[in-house]
């Protein structure tokens, strides 16, 4: 008789054609887990990297101690924030479909993941995101304007057309050039981050990726470096249940948290309602706590969901349920926010609609604007005498000939 194989191949709960299934998804009441000192040894995070962090409950009202217990205007400007990443991911999509754009890649469901924490983390922090945190250059103050001129990749693009689509960057506001390899901000980050403890700054940086990514060795690498080192850096996997058509439980999510990885480095783990404002703030908040104060780096899995597909590029109708998003237990982040404010009387559904109408037209505005440096289909178009410069700091002899080269056949086909 043959052996039956032991090997475990790991299975999304739902297919095509099937009813959505998140039981296997974990979950905390509102308020229950403890919120440790900042201090706290990595030993005590067991709670917090098994359970789940939330402040906001079914009714909306925040609960327990992690309530970060934020005024009025700064919940409103978060909703603003999050409310203008959806919009801009919309229209871009939009756009993409008209053949506007050549590929896009939505946050759709995952604004709080990067607002909140962009809101938690100093000015002068420095950011090292992943391809689907808008919500980071929205509240840094990036004029989407210029973000729109790296999607059409026209005369104004920050990358000057040497980057695909969302691969944005800020030296001015400290976020570090996005990377279509995989993982390659984490270690990047932890890098940043010891130099400026070498430097005797007080700044610490900050990163992001999905969940998929955990798998790739780069995360490994970070978060070893940051322990032996206690880099003063708060490293977030975002855990939206999908890597493009691959299931969270492929990169490990089925058998333990993607926060318990922390604890097994030495550094803390916080697992973490990412469609929670309130909690994700209050986490980000935390570790930022930490790490500037010598105790070192933190684990947060933010557990969210894709909403939409994976990029432009992806129909996500082929590998799960048509409808699970609208199954997803811990809802909308934005609708959460909004409801929350209408609870304590500082808003209303008057006053949303309103801001996104003005929001939807600043969007436009913008859009109008960025055509004016060039579109897919007409000029202007970047000099190409761009591509030989940026590479090496005196031009070589080689690329000096190929630029002549090309300057002369240019000038004889005019």
């Amino acid at each position: 008789m043959a052996n039956e194989s032991r090997l475990h191949v790991p299975a999304p709960p739902a297919r095509p054609g099937q009813p959505p299934d998140f039981s296997y998804l974990q979950l905390s009441p509102a308020g229950a887990l403890p919120r440790p000192p900042t201090n706290a040894s990595w030993r005590d995070s067991g709670p917090m990297a098994y359970g789940l962090i939330r402040v906001l409950d079914e009714a909306h009202r925040a609960v327990g101690p992690w309530d970060p217990k934020l005024g009025a205007n700064d919940l409103c400007l978060g909703l603003k924030h999050m409310l203008l990443t959806r919009l801009f991911d919309d229209r871009m999509v939009r756009y993409q479909r008209q053949g506007k754009l050549s590929f896009y890649m939505k946050s759709t469901g995952e604004e709080a993941v990067s607002v909140a924490a962009g809101m938690a983390l100093q000015p002068e922090d420095m950011l090292f995101p992943a391809y689907r945190n808008q919500g980071l250059q929205v509240v840094r103050g990036q004029r989407l304007v210029d973000l729109m001129c790296q999607l059409l990749s026209n005369t104004a693009d920050m990358c000057r057309g040497r980057q695909l689509p969302v691969m944005y960057h800020s030296a001015p506001a400290r976020l570090f050039s996005i990377s279509g390899n995989l993982a390659t901000q984490f270690p990047q980050a932890v890098g940043w981050a010891m130099a400026a403890a070498i430097k005797g700054e007080e700044h610490i940086a900050a990163s992001w990726m999905g969940e998929g990514s955990s798998a790739e060795a780069d995360f490994h690498h970070a978060l070893l470096f940051a322990s032996v080192y206690r880099a003063p850096v708060v490293l977030n996997v975002v855990n939206n249940q999908w890597a493009i058509s691959t299931f969270q439980g492929t990169a490990g999510g089925e058998q333990t948290s993607f926060a318990a990885r922390g604890p097994a480095y030495g550094l803390p783990g916080l697992r973490v309602d990412g469609n929670d404002f309130l909690a994700v703030y209050a986490a980000t908040r935390w570790a930022a706590e930490r790490a500037r104060s010598g105790g070192g780096a933190t684990l947060i899995e933010l557990v969210t969901y894709r909403a939409g597909a994976h990029s432009t590029s992806d129909d996500p109708a082929r590998y799960r349920p048509r409808d699970e998003a609208e199954s997803w237990p811990l809802g909308d982040p934005i609708e959460r926010l909004k409801q929350h404010l209408i609870g304590l009387g500082e808003w209303s559904e008057a006053r949303h609609q309103e801001l996104n109408q003005e929001l939807d037209g600043q969007v436009n505005a913008e859009w109008k604007e960025a055509l004016t440096f060039g579109t897919m289909s007409d000029g202007p178009r970047l000099n190409r005498d761009l591509m030989f410069e940026d590479v090496f700091k005196e031009l070589p002899e080689h690329l000096r000939r190929q630029r002549d080269l090309l300057r002369a056949e240019l000038a004889g086909s005019t």
